[in-house]
């Protein structure tokens, strides 16, 4: 019984957080940029896989290179299973962000009307996010805006290979420089949001 509790409030929690990424992406899609460069794009919604990936490790007392976890202290936070986060709060794996981060994918192409961006969007989500795990291994729970730009950058990166094997055109790498600086700034971004959001929340 204890454990399907726990399965029930996880699947909520990413039911949540699938909801508000899939929101800011769509809301994002309607906002042009003032960039003329395709590809060019802030990416708000990786602040909540960054959110997610971080507040797993935070719920589980991971150290996070940042000296003893303590226990999060309860905040007035209208959301479900997140305003009192705690030893008994649902935990997230790497594989439920994932889900999460893929879920967000495939709605929001769907909610969209763009079925081409999936694979754009799959490719660039799957490396950024492979890069996120690899630097959350390096950073502590302060310096979460250096996973985001590792995410971000490598996130332009493999939408232009995508763009250059669908398209059969080299020259789209041009591209590539442009795309990296803008990562940087926007994943610093989302980084920030993320990591003042887990701040509030476990301080």
């Amino acid at each position: 019984m204890m454990m399907r509790r726990v399965n029930v409030r996880r699947l909520t929690l990413m039911a949540i957080l699938t909801a508000i990424a899939l929101i800011i992406f769509i809301i994002e899609a309607q906002i042009p940029m003032p960039i003329p460069v395709p590809g060019v794009k802030l990416g708000l919604a990786n602040a909540v896989t960054l959110f997610a990936l971080f507040y797993g490790a935070k719920v589980r007392g991971e150290n996070l290179h940042n000296g003893a976890s303590r226990m999060p202290r309860p905040i007035n936070v209208q959301i479900p299973y997140i305003k009192h986060p705690s030893a008994s709060s649902p935990s997230l794996t790497t594989i439920n962000v994932f889900t999460i981060l893929l879920c967000r994918i495939l709605l929001g192409a769907i909610f969209t009307g763009r079925p081409i961006v999936v694979v754009y969007s799959l490719v660039g989500g799957i490396l950024g996010f492979v890069a996120q795990i690899i630097m959350k291994r390096f950073v502590s729970s302060k310096q979460i805006w250096v996973c985001g730009a590792f995410g971000a950058v490598f996130h332009n990166i493999g939408q232009i290979v995508a763009a250059m094997v669908i398209t059969g055109t080299p020259a789209i790498i041009m591209y590539l420089p442009i795309l990296i600086i803008a990562g940087v700034f926007t994943g610093v971004l989302t980084g920030l949001i993320a990591q003042l959001t887990l701040s509030r929340l476990f301080s």
